[in-house]
């Protein structure tokens, strides 16, 4: 990747639908290049997907859970398993497996609090874990999806 590489990246992290003409003449190159340089990237997997970011309040799912996963199993099979049983539940919107204390870190959004309970419900009752614990987002502060591309 060179700095026009780089250019275009930041500015199709603000805007995906940005007009091929306007993005060419911001980053200093021709549409043609421009769409070339998109396309390589897009096939090189650095460009993932183009999509929409949808404001999660006004779907009704004002609610942010951060929820705190440990186990006292560590073997592929389970991982592969909870893998599954996470796939299943919508609600979870971002999953890591952590280094430290935690185990697993799930990111969750719901209605409301009772949303979350039957969600709580639902996912103890679908794999064994050994403690499950939940922090509620008061305010978010920062959100984005850009990376910092230098």
């Amino acid at each position: 990747m060179d700095e026009i590489d780089k250019r275009i990246l930041n500015h199709l992290q603000k805007d995906s639908q940005i007009p091929a003409n306007e993005l060419a003449e911001l980053v200093g190159c021709s549409r043609t290049a421009c769409w070339r340089r998109i396309k390589s990237m897009e096939e090189a997997g650095i460009i993932r997907a183009k999509v929409a970011l949808v404001a999660r309040e006004k779907i009704g799912l004002p609610v942010t859970v951060f929820v705190n996963i440990k186990t006292n199993a560590h073997d592929p099979d389970w991982l592969n398993e909870f893998a599954s049983v996470v796939e299943r539940f919508p609600e979870i919107t971002e999953f890591y497996r952590m280094s430290g204390d935690v185990d697993y870190l799930l990111k969750v959004v719901v209605p409301d609090i009772a949303s979350y309970d039957d969600f709580y419900r639902r996912l103890i009752q679908s794999i064994q874990l050994s403690d499950v614990s939940s922090n509620f987002a008061m305010e978010e502060i920062k959100f984005t999806t850009a990376l910092p591309v230098r």
